[in-house]
């Protein structure tokens, strides 16, 4: 089965929508680039695809919105970007700060936080308290997030509560381990979405993905519209979700021979 679709004609609303949508915003950079301009010109593009792309979400009844924005292996970029990037983020945070809140957005960063400048976090933190009494969609923000340090993240934790003698070591299991993950109180992932047409999950939600339908897109980040947004929710409609059943046990149509 073809991983990328190409489709080009407006896509409607499904009747199924994924409860939890996440998205890898990739290829604000090769935008640039094809436009003669600095990388950190197509990360400032993107932020308007982020816009509308919470705004589909809020319109399409998706409950969940995890975006990738700045993952632990983004450090290693150049010097410059990083820097960009960082002063993007905050200008950012500040200038969505509003309209998030009057949009019923309840917002969160999810990741390591720490190794933020405290400007930055102290604005992160205003804007999730401001916002922590939404409900019209909840917003997950990854910053110097990844997959590997979440689960790590997460044994680190359970080993104290087993040293602690809250819990013994043959009760974990994956559902005793879950609980310290990242977005553990939310609904799991059905919807991974990458733009820019990379076919890999790039260490992020490793946990939260093991039973996502997976959806790639030829679109760089900065031209993924409404539109492209409603065909990946279209396609997620037709995929049949077994988690590990039989069709027939899942209630599906026999197949034709």
């Amino acid at each position: 089965m073809a991983l990328i679709r190409k489709r080009a004609k407006p896509a409607t609303l499904p009747s199924i929508v994924p409860r939890h949508v996440a998205i890898v915003m990739d290829g604000n950079g090769r935008w640039a680039e094809k436009r003669f301009q600095p990388r950190i010109f197509g990360h400032h593009a993107g932020v308007k695809s982020v816009r509308t792309c919470v705004e589909s979400a809020v319109r399409a009844g998706v409950e969940v919105l995890t975006l990738f924005a700045f993952s632990s292996e983004n450090w290693k970029r150049p010097d410059e970007e990083v820097s960009g990037l960082m002063d993007l983020f905050l200008r950012s945070v500040r200038s969505e700060a509003k309209s998030l809140h009057e949009d019923g957005v309840c917002l969160r960063f999810v990741g390591d936080l720490a190794r933020f400048a405290d400007p930055l976090r102290q604005e992160m933190e205003a804007l999730v308290t401001q916002t922590a009494h939404n409900s019209r969609l909840k917003l997950n923000v990854a910053v110097n997030y990844g997959g590997r340090w979440d689960i790590a993240n997460a044994a680190r934790r359970l080993v104290a509560d087993v040293a602690a003698g809250y819990l013994t070591p043959e009760a974990i299991t994956e559902q005793s381990f879950a609980p310290y993950t990242q977005l553990a109180d939310l609904a799991e992932v059905d919807l991974f979405i990458r733009t820019g047409g990379e076919i890999r999950v790039s260490n992020f939600l490793l946990w939260q993905i093991a039973y996502s339908e997976l959806y790639f897109s030829d679109v760089l980040w900065p031209d993924f519209d409404e539109n492209q947004f409603n065909i990946a929710l279209d396609e997620f409609s037709k995929r049949q979700r077994r988690f590990g059943e039989t069709g027939a046990q899942r209630g599906e149509p026999a197949a034709r021979s």
